[in-house]
């Protein structure tokens, strides 16, 4: 399914809500739980000034910004792992995903805190009967004379321990062969989290007291944290630019919360951009941080990395400052890296192969 995140949270929280802002993916909204029961799939675009000042120098008949996936998951409930709620066929769809968008309601009665503490509960009750499961698995294993095994049941054992202390896995200290076995666990916990506050457009934009105690709960969950109106979000697409801009002044914002959400979830997957330059087409290309040249190259195609010779590669803004790629190059502005360069968020590259 490539990189992406879930939206996760108690029924009604706004998640359909947020993800229809996101990808206009026409997920079904209501005012009751468990109108998500498949998960909703749908791509929301990256905005990127960058892209846009490449453009203005290059002229392309096209431009491709880079995409993230969303999947909006059914509402957990209390005792989803247990299997309340059809809570374990929508646990194991949180378990694909390489991020969590947790989202809790901070508007009304609701207490957001408690909400977010449920939820965080229920992923870190399957995490444990996932651990025991593991750990069972490695004393079968250990019964052989297999001591890794051994080492690693205790190891897991002490994981699980410190879980049901309110330690989530991301928290944890986590290396060696334990590291690899924990991957292969996917647990619920391990992944990254950043905690939407979901409010009424009378808590922007700072989310008051509500989002406040959330930030200390996602400093403590070891999470990141922003605040928006899901509501809002979604009628801002109906509005006309200046319509738009007006709307949001009155609240209080200087941008949508979109953008701050799609930029958040881009760093909370470890992502940087990079981006080629053709005629007829400036693309921005998402790769995880620390992503080397060959491997940017099979980003677009196998081909480039098997027959990888060299990248061409120019800052982003070296290129718009020279205007032209062809007077970066005459004026020695571009470079020429092997395979193991790493690629830094905002090249332009160029890329040359053998076919």
């Amino acid at each position: 399914m490539g990189l992406a995140l879930g939206l996760v949270g108690l029924p009604n929280a706004g998640k359909s809500t947020l993800f229809n802002a996101l990808t206009h993916g026409g997920a079904v909204v209501a005012s009751y739980p468990f109108t998500t029961i498949e998960p909703n799939l749908g791509q929301a675009v990256v905005s990127d000034d960058r892209l846009n000042a490449i453009a203005g120098v290059i002229h392309p008949e096209r431009l491709v910004p880079a995409t993230i996936q969303f999947i909006d998951i059914a509402g957990l409930v209390q005792g989803a792992a247990t299997g309340e709620g059809l809570g374990n066929r929508f646990l194991s769809h949180i378990r694909e995903v390489d991020a969590l968008v947790h989202v809790v309601r901070a508007e009304g009665e609701v207490d957001p805190v408690r909400d977010a503490e449920l939820v965080e509960t229920e992923l870190a009750l399957a995490d444990v009967e996932t651990i025991e499961h593991a750990v069972d698995r490695a004393l079968d294993r250990a019964k052989s004379g297999d001591t890794a095994a051994r080492v690693q049941a205790a190891s897991l054992q002490a994981l699980a321990e410190r879980l049901e202390q309110g330690v989530p896995v991301r928290r944890q200290v986590v290396d060696g062969q334990i590291a690899d076995a924990v991957r292969e666990l996917r647990l619920l916990t391990a992944k990254p989290v950043l905690y939407v506050v979901n409010v009424d457009e009378a808590g922007l934009p700072d989310g008051g007291p509500p989002a406040a105690a959330l930030r200390t709960l996602a400093e403590r969950q070891g999470a990141g944290c922003l605040v928006l109106a899901a509501r809002l979000e979604a009628e801002l697409h109906d509005l006309s630019d200046e319509e738009a801009r007006a709307y949001l002044a009155a609240v209080g914002l200087a941008e949508p919360g979109l953008p701050r959400l799609i930029r958040a979830s881009f760093d909370l997957l470890g992502l940087v951009s990079f981006f080629t330059v053709l005629s007829h087409e400036v693309r921005a290309w998402p790769i995880p941080r620390g992503t080397h040249a060959v491997d940017a190259a099979g980003r677009i195609h196998t081909d480039m990395a098997q027959g990888f010779i060299r990248a061409e590669v120019i800052a982003w803004d070296a290129l718009v400052a020279a205007a032209s790629l062809r007077a970066a190059r005459e004026r020695g502005l571009t470079r020429l890296e092997g395979r193991d360069y790493v690629v830094r968020d905002g090249d332009v590259i160029t890329f040359r192969f053998a076919t």
